[in-house]
């Protein structure tokens, strides 16, 4: 398989896997109380949004790539 049918099919995957997901979230740690010994931490969330024109720009990226790639081959 050629490398421009691998770019083009892990870019189409990764279209529709932005829009499934539409995003991710990850926790992160912060001291919220330090007295001395005592510490008391707390998990915070955080969001991070993908847009769908991302998706959409990478499915048809890579539609663009096998389609080009197969007209050269």
């Amino acid at each position: 398989m050629k490398t421009s049918s691998l770019v083009g099919i892990a870019l189409i995957i990764i279209g529709v896997l932005i829009f499934a997901y539409q995003g991710f979230t990850y926790t992160t740690q912060e001291k919220a109380v330090d007295l001395g010994p005592i510490q008391i931490t707390a998990e915070k969330t955080h969001a991070v949004p993908l847009p769908r024109i991302i998706g959409a720009a990478s499915v048809v990226g890579g539609l663009v790539v096998l389609v080009l790639g197969s007209r050269k081959g």
